[in-house]
């Protein structure tokens, strides 16, 4: 790699590996030890890619989708499983809650597995790839992040903070 590709840019597609990684293996953790690492790895991923900065001609592109449905289904429904009834919690940040007089509710698994799909979807598309692609790629994950999925990832954060830490009734130690 030469000198396009900055520190943190290689620090991100590490954290993006780790996370998909943590994700591919939650069945076999406990719920605790799971919540333990999305709390360590998620505000890593959100710094990481808010500091993501490129030039603008990087801009134009997109990721293109390796991941099928059915191994997003298997991810979350494992992650659904792992997490029991704790799955849902509610919304506050969803666009229809302005109109509504009733909670949202939201799945913590589903949020994970939306980005789980993400980041799986651009590690495939930057693995071997030249350093060119690599930057197109990071713009467009970058760009992702701010249209959607960093959102996510902070709903997210919020729901399993309040597990960890406030959730009395928890049939777990954390």
């Amino acid at each position: 790699m030469s000198e396009l590709l900055t520190t943190n840019s290689i620090a991100f597609i590490g954290l993006c590996n780790e996370y998909c990684k943590a994700l591919e293996e939650a069945r076999e953790s406990s719920r605790s030890e799971f919540i333990a690492d999305m709390l360590r790895l998620l505000p890593r991923i959100y710094i990481s890619a808010s500091d993501l900065n490129l030039g603008e001609s990087y801009y134009d592109s997109y990721i293109e989708s390796s991941l099928d449905e059915d191994y997003y289904d298997s991810i979350r429904r494992d992650i659904e499983s792992l997490m029991g009834p704790a799955d849902i919690y509610l919304e506050v940040f969803e666009e229809d809650m302005k109109y509504s007089d009733t909670p949202i509710a939201a799945s913590i698994s589903e949020c994970l597995a939306d980005i789980f799909q993400v980041l799986y979807n651009f590690l495939a598309m930057v693995k071997d790839s030249p350093e060119e692609f690599i930057l197109s790629s990071i713009a467009a994950v970058k760009d992702d992040f701010g249209a959607y999925w960093g959102q996510t990832l902070c709903n997210v954060l919020r729901a399993l903070n309040h597990l960890r830490y406030n959730n009395a009734d928890s049939e777990e130690d954390y």
